[in-house]
């Protein structure tokens, strides 16, 4: 073995000692210090959650779920199934009521819409495919 060699060992070997003792001389005086530190927040949040007091953006006591309702399921299924019947239910995906125009039935029947689509069609006053219909 040539000197470098032996010489690098020998300066690993006493950076991992080195590293070692030094881990476990702050080890040891670490948990006293933020064991306490940590106590103390968590007395700290602990009476502040009894006080209802939690700063904002943090997160408070868990929120009071809605009373249960005093209907039996079949009830619900059997009301649901009605209003379906009815049509006052919403699309599946659909939120909220159907709009007004959405619910009126057209009275042109599909061969004057095709004819109407044509006749637009020729002279030009058609949107392109994929752009807004100009006002």
């Amino acid at each position: 073995m040539n000197f470098k060699t032996v010489l690098s060992v020998i300066a690993a070997a006493a950076a991992l000692l080195a590293q070692n003792s030094f881990a476990a001389s702050h080890a040891a005086a670490a948990p006293a210090a933020s064991g306490a530190a940590r106590a103390a927040v968590k007395a700290e949040a602990a009476a502040a959650n009894k006080k209802h007091d939690t700063p904002a953006g943090e997160a408070g006591t868990k929120a009071k779920m809605e009373p249960k309702s005093d209907k039996a399921r079949a009830d619900v299924k059997t009301d649901t199934k009605a209003a379906v019947k009815k049509g006052e239910t919403p699309a599946a995906g659909e939120a909220g009521a159907k709009p007004a125009a959405a619910a009126a039935k057209s009275d042109t029947s599909r061969a004057a819409v095709k004819a109407e689509t044509a006749a637009a069609n020729k002279k030009g006053e058609l949107a392109p495919a994929g752009e807004a219909a100009k006002k």
